[in-house]
């Protein structure tokens, strides 16, 4: 028999290698190519980062300023306990496909929700004053003018970002906006710090009984853990899952699941982690700077920075009141929007981020009524620094309710089917909760004294 030729052979060959390949299993679907960590970010991140703003810049350069080191552990507490009770909103969230107060409106009183949502608009409507006259202020120190209209201008600019920029294209400016806090951070690697020192201080702190040490304590805390930032990171988790292509709220597509808590855990740990270093980094700066220098009564952020000056230079003056604006601009929006989706969701309005402003009419004239009389607030001759405290004091009253109540909404299995939040979770949140309420406590003990 001849021998086949060398063309017949390669065809030959080719034949059989295609019978070969067509005999195999279909070859898996492509995984989808995986994603940053920049990508992977958001709620958690914004939140944690929004949690730094010019209240809470003043607030840490008070403390760290009037009682130095031995006031730094705090931010090493609230870090879990912030990774506890955010990680609850967001699972609330991102489980049933509803904010905090769309889910206390099913489950609880008509009057605990509507006390909740008022108190949650008051208290921000004052912070965002607060917010709006801190970045005017700093704006004035850097380039000189009016603070009050510079103020101004920023809560314009915020009104028309959130209101008329739709929320895929907003997310992203919210969460760039968070690299400002940097400049607390890059701040540290231009002023001497002993750290020696400030390990030992933080680590081994000399606590006091005295009512000024524990009305600081619970200024951090009061400051770090406040509603707003429960209200966002829910909402927040709701538009991104609206927004994203074929996601699903996890009660009605549990095979997401996975993915989503991992993403959830990650952002969350990644976010408060990102906040308390921020916070830290503020207060070690007003230690180093103003109080080992005899300087211990701060007033605001603003005024932190300017004592900063002939202290540790221009650059790191430069930095300071930079960052205040920049923390601003992130904070007034999350302010302004917690507010609004704890109303909206109340009153069964129409919201979202995602909506036109002529489908959530509502929604969004409850972010430009209370950024308006955040503006107006600094036109008056209310005192900035006692509306503030009085911020402080609506935020620990609404903090406490609402934090028992989105605890045992996350172990009910009608709310989270089954997602109910797990031992680990649980006890952070508790103790969140637990030690709010100590805090509170501690605030109406003091009072006055």
């Amino acid at each position: 028999m001849p021998r086949p030729s060398k063309r017949a052979r390669t065809r030959q060959q080719a034949k059989a290698a295609r019978s070969a390949a067509s005999a195999k299993p279909a070859a898996a679907p492509a995984q989808k190519p995986a994603q940053s960590l920049w990508s992977r970010l958001g709620p958690g991140l914004i939140t944690g980062a929004a949690d730094d703003d010019p209240s809470g810049i003043a607030t840490y350069s008070q403390v760290g300023a009037g009682f130095g080191y031995s006031i730094l552990w705090t931010t090493l507490f609230t870090f879990p306990l912030m990774v506890g009770i955010q990680t609850v909103s967001a699972r609330i969230g991102r489980v049933t496909g509803h904010g905090l107060a769309a889910n206390i409106r099913s489950y609880y009183p008509r009057p605990i929700l509507y006390g909740v949502v008022l108190l949650l608009l008051v208290a921000n409507t004052i912070n965002i004053a607060a917010d709006i006259g801190a970045m005017g202020a700093a704006m004035a120190l850097l380039i000189g003018g009016n603070a009050h209209w510079y103020g101004a201008a920023f809560g314009i600019l915020s009104v028309v970002l959130q209101v008329f920029i739709p929320f895929p294209r907003y997310a992203p400016i919210l969460k760039a906006l968070t690299l400002a806090l940097l400049a607390y951070v890059a701040s540290l690697f231009i002023i001497e710090i002993p750290w020696g020192e400030v390990a030992f201080g933080t680590l081994m702190p000399k606590l006091s009984l005295t009512s000024e040490y524990i009305v600081a304590v619970v200024a951090v805390f009061g400051t770090t853990i406040s509603p707003y930032l429960f209200f966002w990171q829910a909402s927040q988790e709701v538009e991104e899952q609206r927004a994203a292509r074929g996601e699903k709220p996890l009660v009605e597509a549990p095979e997401q699941a996975r993915a989503a808590l991992k993403r959830i855990k990650l952002d969350t740990y990644i976010g408060m982690a990102f906040s308390n270093l921020v916070a830290f980094c503020i207060m070690l700066t007003a230690v180093t700077t103003l109080h080992l220098h005899g300087i211990t009564d701060i007033q605001s952020s603003s005024q932190a920075a300017q004592a900063l000056r002939p202290i540790a230079g221009d650059f790191a003056f430069l930095l300071f009141s930079a960052g205040i604006i920049g923390t601003g601009l992130l904070a007034v929006p999350v302010l302004a929007g917690s507010a609004a989706y704890g109303i909206a969701e109340a009153f069964r309005w129409r919201n979202g981020l995602g909506l036109d402003l002529a489908k959530a009419r509502g929604f969004y004239g409850i972010i430009i009524l209370a950024t308006v009389l955040g503006i107006c607030l600094n036109f008056t001759p209310i005192d900035p620094i006692k509306a503030l405290f009085w911020s402080a004091v609506i935020n620990g009253v609404v903090a406490v309710p609402v934090m028992i109540i989105m605890m045992l909404m996350a172990r009910k299995k009608e709310i989270m089917g089954a997602f109910v939040v797990k031992r680990r979770v649980l006890v952070l949140g508790w103790a969140a909760t637990a030690v709010m309420t100590v805090m509170v406590a501690a605030m109406f003990a003091t009072w006055g004294r």
